[in-house]
């Protein structure tokens, strides 16, 4: 914490110290190939999130392997262009992903 003029608390996040405690990698991250799949079909970030209605930011955090929503799954694969079925091409199996960790 930080004091700023006119007596303002500044508080500054570690950026760095979030990531090392597994909020951007590592531990409760899912494996997905929203990435691939979305560089395939040449989509931007934001042309994505406009089609699936969520913000960049959301796709970003899908993308780095954050969880998210069903909703937002189900969103971000209509979005692709793929049925709700397909949703194995994205979003890889709880089963698979604790597999493969082994």
């Amino acid at each position: 914490m930080t004091r700023a003029p006119r007596g303002r608390i500044l508080l500054h996040a570690n950026v760095r110290g979030v990531a090392d405690q597994g909020f951007f990698c590592g531990e409760g991250m899912k494996k997905n190939n929203l990435q691939q799949l979305r560089e395939e079909r040449l989509l931007s970030k934001a042309e994505l999130a406009r089609r699936a209605g969520v913000s960049v930011l959301t796709i970003d955090r899908v993308e780095r392997g954050a969880e998210c929503r069903v909703d937002t799954k189900r969103k971000i694969i209509l979005a692709l262009g793929l049925k709700v079925a397909d949703r194995e091409k994205v979003f890889v199996a709880e089963e698979q992903s604790r597999e493969r960790d082994i």
